[in-house]
């Protein structure tokens, strides 16, 4: 169950990114749902990360990129996700760097029990962390969307704090044993698990 609710964090992540850039918003308890997870670095237990964070949207998508109905599936969103998983897996060597990240994390906690998590400064903190550390480990994730939308600084700030959020969740991914081999082998597993996820709501 673990395992999907990270990836349903994952994917719940990039469908964010595709509606800040597309609309130029999205739902703000979606967003602060996975954002909140980057914040929890040292969980007593895996569900900790998310705890009481709904991510109901994201074990639909999971159930919508996984499972058989292949009209569902969005292309788009299947690439932010191989993107962040690329991603993560260069971060994962980087011992430097993810001892960076955690300082840099601690600096938004403290920012955040002052501010709150909505603020543009925190926002804006966390897509730092991302354009800073994450960005330059390899291939940088092309967001499409509408210019007018993309061009705003708390959408951007927006954007890449989600796709921060959704390294964070792919971090909890691998640490529970998840691989990009299960996702190609171990699809019907994952769907039957966000469909349990999703009626235990």
């Amino acid at each position: 169950m673990s395992r999907a609710m990270a990836l349903a964090a994952a994917a719940q992540a990039v469908s964010l990114v595709q509606k800040i850039a597309r609309q130029g918003s999205c739902d703000n308890d979606q967003l602060l749902a996975v954002v909140k997870g980057i914040l929890v670095t040292d969980p007593e237990r895996p569900a900790d990360v998310y705890e009481g964070a709904n991510l109901d949207a994201g074990y639909r998508l999971v159930i919508e990129l996984l499972g058989d109905a292949s009209r569902n599936k969005d292309p788009e969103l299947t690439r932010y996700l191989i993107g962040l998983l690329a991603l993560e897996r260069r971060l994962a060597k980087r011992r430097d760097v993810l001892a960076l990240m955690g300082e840099r994390i601690n600096q938004v906690k403290r920012q955040v029990s002052h501010y709150g998590l909505e603020d543009e400064k925190v926002l804006g903190n966390l897509a730092d962390i991302y354009v800073e550390l994450i960005s330059p480990l390899g291939a940088r994730i092309q967001v499409a969307g509408s210019p007018i939308h993309l061009q705003q600084g708390l959408n951007q700030a927006k954007v890449r704090a989600a796709l921060l959020a959704g390294i964070r969740a792919l971090v909890l991914w691998r640490q529970l044993g998840g691989s990009r081999w299960q996702l190609l082998f171990k699809r019907r597993a994952l769907v039957d698990e966000a469909r349990q996820a999703l009626r235990s709501h």
